[in-house]
Order: C-alpha cells, then structure tokens, then sequence
C-alpha cells in the first residue's frame, strides 16, 4: 500500500465550491490519484439559494452539505480545513495555515467577495451575502428591524426602521429585494400589532442605466414591473456615495434607513495574488488561457469566479454557478487525458441559459431565444435549482418547504440569530 501511495499524482483542489465540488467528484474514481481538498469551511454552499436563507425562507442546512460526507466513502480523498495564505509554483507548494501541500495538479476556485469600491469601512453598514453566516446576519438585521418598529412610537424612527435599501441591480439584489417585499407585504403582515409591515419602503439602487443588465431588455422590465407589484422602488442610474449607520447617501440625497444590503460588485479570492507567473484583471481575477492554465504553467488550473476566461468570441465568461461547474468538470477530464497520454482540448462553455426570481410564481428565465416569466419561469427556476442541490435530504427538505411556503405564504426560518460575519477586519 505503501508503494502505491508513493507512485501516486497528488492533485490539490482549492475550494469547494461549483468549480472545486465537481472536480473532486470526477476524479475520486481515479485511484492513481491522491487527492487534497483544501477550504476554510467544513461545507459546500449552494451560493444560488443563499439569498433564501436570508429572507428565511429556507435554513442554512437546507443549502449546505459538509465536504466530508460527499467523500466520506473514497479513501484516496483527504479534505482539510484551512486558509490558504499563498502558492509557490516553482516548488509546486500550497502553503497554508495548517501547513505546506505539495501538488502535481492543483486546481484554484477560492471564489470571490464583495467590494465595495475602495470604501470597506461600508461593510459594518452594508453586509454582502456570500456565506451562510453573512446570510444570517442579513436575516437578523431585517427581521430585528421589524421587531424594533414594533416597539418604536416616533413616527420618523419608525419610517427609518421599516426602510431597506438593497445596492445593486443583479439578480442577487433583485432577488433580495423582491423577497424583502413579499415578506413584509405577506409573510408578516398578520404577525405585529402596532405597525403595518405593508407599508415597508424598499428601494433597490442600480448604478447603471438598467437591473439585470445580463438579461434580455423585455425581461428586465418585467422583473421591475414585478417588483414594482412587491412595493419595491427601482432606482437606476443612481450610485451610491456614503453608507453609515443612519443609512446611505445616493448622489447628493440622503436616505434614512435601518437595514443597507451590498450586492453591488465582488472581487476574486486574494490567493491570485500569490502567483508570480500571473496577471490579473480589475477585478483581481487571475487571467487563464483556453485551457484554464497560467502561462508556462500546465498543471495549476484557476476556475470559478477566480478566473478570467474568455468564451469562443472573446468575452468574459460570466461569474456564475453554471460556469463554475462546466470548468470544474473540463479540469477533471484534462487531468484525466493526461494521464492516459491524449491531448488536451480548449475548455468551451455551454451557455445554458440565466434566471432570476423576484418572489413568489413570479421570475425570468432565458435559454437563448427562448424568454419564460411569471409561473412558468418560477415552477422552471425552481426545479432546477432543486435539482442542482447536493443530496437526497437537501432537495426533498427544499421541496417540503417551498410547496409550505408556496401555499401559505409562511416563511419557517425566521429565527433572530445573530453571528459573526464580517470578512474585513475594519
């Protein structure tokens, strides 16, 4: 046994996300392989439903599932939980807080985090959602808002209190906006006394001419017209210039609220940084060429919202989950091809199509040509993200809520439980 470890490929897959999950799942049936998990969380998070868990409709654990268990029965897969701090590519070395990890093959997909521009010190003010404890967070400061309403006698404190401004028009706002609007119009409506939820403002603040730039025109003014039906104020072309406790500032006019959502920009991992052979763009993603490579660098791969890789007309591949996998997938079968001698092959993505929700029965989806709204685009969203979840018990959990929740407008979670979230040290 001994002799068979020696001889074997160590690969190093750096974050368990879409890109590094669906590695590790094809290539574990290789025994000629050794291979390292590295992540400084113990789980997989389905990023796509994270805003659920924030606006309690789902629970964390509906969502996640612990790395371990995927690969609790594959002998030749070790996970380690630990923060990667740089990689050394001419010694071929990961190094980490828990230690060095040499590789033959590693593969790079630590994700991304939200920016904030050069202004950080907005971060205490304005939580992003990418992770389960920032989502936890968002539900606490939304549903205290509320509970803090109730209390409050001063009409302007009130006014301030029942205010969200969500930042940034993608689907991720426009997700967390549409829902912060069917909660307090529906879910909550019936559960205070001394306040009307449905008379809570909610403003979603889009710097560019348009929400969902990424979607077809016709199917953006859908969804603001949706959201429009939720209550929810669309602002475009409208940029943020100062968030405080209080609330933000919005070119020269100031908005009193008690609860400010960042979803407005992200920025690759920090790990890129550490590598000398590459470049990066604007956005600190490391650039790769038509094989997910770094120049003169065959065996490190970098995917996932980490990279920047162009598709067959040149531009870049968009930061989401379907792309993550497909890359994920393409490295496997390349590490695979090299080790039975074949040559490599360009990674191509298969543009599969792009939804968004804005509440319940309503959402966009767009395959192509093809446009879907309302019930149909919905019952389509959510199929297919049940489907995408990892494990038996996290799609039928999903599903016994969402058909709950579908026909009773009830939002089960909505648990205050406050944690620790912060990603900046300010």
């Amino acid at each position: 046994m001994g002799g068979q470890a020696a001889v074997m490929k160590q690969v190093v897959i750096v974050g368990a996300g879409f890109a590094g999950l669906n590695a590790a799942k094809r290539l574990r049936d290789e025994r000629a392989l050794a291979i390292t998990i590295i992540d400084r969380e113990n789980h997989h998070l389905f990023q796509p439903l994270l805003y659920q868990v924030a606006m309690a409709g789902l629970s964390p654990a509906d969502i996640a599932v612990p790395i371990r268990s995927v690969f609790a029965g594959d002998a030749n897969v070790r996970v380690v939980k630990a923060e990667v701090q740089s990689v050394d590519t001419d010694s071929r070395k990961v190094r980490t807080d828990s230690g060095d990890f040499t590789y033959d093959y590693l593969l790079l997909a630590c994700g991304a985090q939200h920016t904030y521009f050069g202004n950080e010190h907005w971060e205490p003010y304005a939580p992003g959602l990418k992770t389960l404890s920032q989502a936890t967070e968002i539900r606490y400061r939304v549903l205290e808002a509320f509970e803090a309403a109730e209390k409050e006698s001063d009409p302007e404190k009130r006014r301030r209190l029942l205010t969200f401004v969500v930042v940034g028009g993608g689907p991720t706002g426009v997700e967390l906006a549409g829902a912060i609007g069917e909660m307090s119009r529906y879910t909550l409506a019936r559960d205070f006394r001394q306040i009307d939820p449905r008379q809570t403002r909610v403003i979603l603040v889009e710097a560019g001419p348009r929400i969902l730039p990424s979607f077809d025109e016709r199917l953006a003014a859908r969804a603001m017209r949706d959201l429009e039906s939720l209550g929810v104020q669309t602002w475009t072309g409208a940029r943020v210039t100062d968030v405080t406790p209080e609330g933000v500032t919005i070119g020269n006019e100031r908005i009193a609220a008690a609860t400010v959502l960042w979803a407005a920009g992200v920025r690759a991992s920090d790990v890129g940084r550490s590598l000398k052979d590459a470049t990066l763009d604007e956005a600190g993603r490391v650039i790769v060429d038509e094989y997910l490579n770094i120049p003169g660098r065959p065996e490190v791969f970098v995917a996932g919202d980490m990279s920047r890789a162009l598709d067959e007309n040149g531009r870049p591949l968009p930061g989401v989950a379907l792309v993550a996998m497909q890359q994920g997938i393409y490295v496997a079968q390349t590490i695979k091809a090299d080790l039975r001698g074949k040559p490599r092959r360009p990674f191509r993505y298969h543009d599969l199509g792009q939804m968004a929700t804005i509440g319940r029965s309503r959402a966009i989806s767009e395959f192509g040509r093809l446009r879907l709204t309302g019930l149909i685009a919905w019952w389509f969203w959510l199929l297919v993200h049940i489907y995408r979840l990892s494990g038996f018990r996290n799609r039928l959990s999903v599903l016994i809520q969402w058909a709950w929740s579908y026909w009773t407008f009830g939002r089960g979670a909505r648990l205050i439980v406050g944690k620790h979230w912060r990603s900046y040290n300010v």
